[in-house]
């Protein structure tokens, strides 16, 4: 038996904020990041028109990118000390996640962190508050997810979150919030996206209510993410659409070993992140090469290939012909290859910020990590230790995955 589980009410189109003001309750929270939705006026219009709503309000702010599980803690204190009745996230994935995970404890005080990280081993939610989620950012798509990513600094490991519990009540995707990313986070978030929609139609766990969700989103990305980097409003707000999307198909059919990867690699080593999206967009292409020795899944990216106009007179062709797609949209969004070339904030350096020395310390904790993370159980192709190790290798100095 399948399950398909999305928010009951998706608000869409500009404009769609105003909504807030409908919210019935009596008091909300809005959690909030570092402080762009403050700057362009977006956390006042929340804050007014739940107060419109007849809502007393408290703010939450700075959230950091990749929330860490101390932040998670005191956000949950502040929430059991006020009481919401409605928890109100706003920002990118960032903020909405560490909510998701805040709710939690603020239901359930005695709850551990260790009993969250068990995929679908959340306590039933909605006893005290339900779940707004306002998305400024065109990729995570977790205002649809049943999904969150909290990092625990101790270890450097990030920590996916999987529950449909989780599932936010109510999302609004407003493109206005999206007009304000910097270039480089329209390239970053926008290639999230097409990872969530290739790793949802390939997934173990895909399915017919997730495969028309999944191709949809990935020939509006392919048209539209150019654009939106070089700055067209029109664009990015198809966007916005495109990655909300791509999240309902990945929350139903879950994800594969890109994610595994960019989980474990994203905060292990010592001069700096290596950002989510453009993890995945560099290790995307090496992860199709390694899955397409599996014939279920060559199939499926051979489709993939067809649906957005691309050429080849077998699957293999096929295949390599959205290989070479992908690394072409990379390029054109300027996103390193490889790790070797990955400069501080996903920038492309002849010497990047992770040391071929400390990778290769490090390569086989993250591995098995790698595998260990809960998105590996529906790659298509289930990898070994072993041979995780040398796709993440691949990855490190843009080598094709030949095995």
């Amino acid at each position: 038996m399948g399950r398909f589980t999305l928010p009951r009410d998706l608000y869409h189109g500009k404009g769609s904020l105003e909504e807030l003001k409908n919210l019935k309750g009596k008091r909300a929270i809005i959690v909030v990041g570092g402080g762009s939705m403050k700057r362009n006026g977006f956390l006042d219009k929340a804050k007014a028109y739940l107060e419109e709503a007849g809502m007393e309000v408290q703010i939450f702010e700075g959230v950091e990118p990749d929330p860490s599980v101390e932040t998670v803690m005191k956000g949950a204190k502040q929430m059991q000390d006020f009481g919401p009745d409605w928890i109100v996230s706003m920002g990118g994935g960032s903020p909405i996640d560490a909510a998701k995970t805040m709710w939690a404890f603020y239901e359930y005080p005695d709850v551990t962190f260790e009993d969250l990280v068990v995929p679908f081993n959340f306590p039933t939610l909605r006893t005290k508050a339900k779940f707004c989620a306002i998305p400024s950012t065109s990729g995570t798509a977790t205002e649809v997810t049943a999904f969150a990513v909290i990092t625990d600094y101790k270890n450097g490991i990030k920590y996916p979150l999987a529950d449909f519990n989780i599932t936010p009540d109510v999302a609004i995707v407003d493109p206005e919030l999206a007009e304000t990313m910097p270039k480089k986070l329209v390239a970053h978030t926008g290639m999230d996206a097409m990872t969530h929609a290739i790793e949802a139609y390939v997934s173990t766990m895909n399915c017919d209510y997730t495969d028309p969700l999944a191709l949809h989103a990935i020939k509006m990305i392919h048209s539209y993410l150019k654009d939106s980097y070089d700055g067209c409003m029109e664009a990015r707000a198809y966007m916005h659409n495109a990655q909300c999307l791509a999240g309902m198909a990945f929350s139903n059919a879950l994800l594969g070993i890109v994610h595994s990867m960019a989980h474990k690699t994203g905060a292990i080593f010592d001069n700096g992140h290596i950002i989510h999206g453009c993890a995945n967009a560099m290790y995307l292409p090496k992860v199709i090469q390694f899955n397409a020795k599996n014939e279920v899944a060559a199939n499926r990216y051979a489709d993939i290939a067809r649906f957005i106009g691309l050429k080849g007179n077998s699957t293999a062709e096929l295949v390599d012909a959205l290989v070479e797609e992908l690394r072409a949209m990379n390029v054109s969004l300027d996103i390193p290859l490889g790790i070797k070339n990955y400069g501080p904030g996903g920038v492309i350096a002849e010497e990047g910020i992770v040391g071929e020395e400390e990778f290769l310390a490090k390569l086989p904790s993250i591995a098995e990590n790698a595998i260990a993370d809960a998105c590996t159980g529906t790659n298509p192709r289930i990898p070994s230790v072993e041979e995780m190790a040398e796709i993440l290798k691949c990855c490190y100095y843009d080598r094709p995955v030949e095995f």
